[in-house]
């Protein structure tokens, strides 16, 4: 008979070898207080080790994927990734809420539902197979299923506060967002946004709001305006040596 620990598993395309290290992950201290015969840990200790190799494989990812962006916005952006907003909504999109271990008070108090304790058990789990199985195991399972999602607003990447420090510190330019075409029927509309710096067109972009339409066009111009800068650095060098 499956059990719910086999559910979860199976719905996450990850199998833990000690699945006793799964169910901790999911174990709020209310429910140890309730259990303590059974002497059954929670995952407050998963917790502080998963927060860090979370942020370390951001880093690592925002690294790799901007190699000419300034450490203040790498900072910034990893920064809006591993907020509790970012977590709840990553454990909410894999429904963690099912399967968190609460005491009968903080149950009737609506605590499966806290975003706190959401963020919490998101980073417990991660800590817990980091335990079970290293840090390419969690490498994996971010990329799958964090990565992917960075883009949507509500995780809160604000690509345009970036690209406007950019453009303000290095070029001194205007920047502007224009609405090309809005496309679709009244309840699916598509919004189409340029970015304009200094009047010329960066970064297209496109979405279902022109906040997500802008966010997009700013990413895009990112990419663009970081390439240029690391291309132009490589020339510079090759020139003076």
């Amino acid at each position: 008979m499956q059990t719910k620990w086999d559910e979860l598993q199976v719905g996450l395309d990850v199998f833990f070898q000690d699945v006793n290290l799964l169910k901790q992950a999911f174990t709020h201290a209310s429910y140890r207080n309730e259990h303590r015969k059974a002497q059954i840990q929670d995952n407050e200790r998963f917790e502080f080790l998963g927060d860090a190799v979370l942020e370390l494989l951001i880093s690592d990812y925002l690294f790799h994927t901007y190699p000419h962006m300034p450490e203040g916005e790498l900072t910034r952006m990893r920064a809006a990734i591993v907020c509790e907003a970012s977590l709840v909504m990553f454990a909410r999109r894999l429904s963690f809420d099912k399967y968190i271990r609460l005491g009968r008070g903080e149950e009737r108090s609506g605590g499966r539902q806290r975003p706190a304790l959401l963020a919490d058990v998101f980073e417990a789990f991660l800590g817990a197979l980091y335990i079970d199985q290293g840090v390419e195991r969690v490498r994996t399972f971010v990329y799958a299923h964090l990565i992917p999602h960075l883009s949507d607003a509500k995780v809160g990447v604000d690509y345009k506060t970036a690209l406007q420090e950019w453009v303000q510190q290095r070029m001194g330019v205007p920047l502007r967002y224009v609405i090309v075409e809005e496309r679709g029927p009244a309840h699916a509309r598509e919004f189409v946004v340029h970015v304009q710096v200094g009047g010329e067109v960066m970064g297209i972009g496109a979405g279902k709001s022109k906040k997500e339409a802008e966010q997009q066009a700013a990413a895009a111009a990112l990419n663009v305006l970081t390439e240029t800068a690391g291309e132009e650095q490589k020339a510079g060098v090759s020139q003076t040596d």
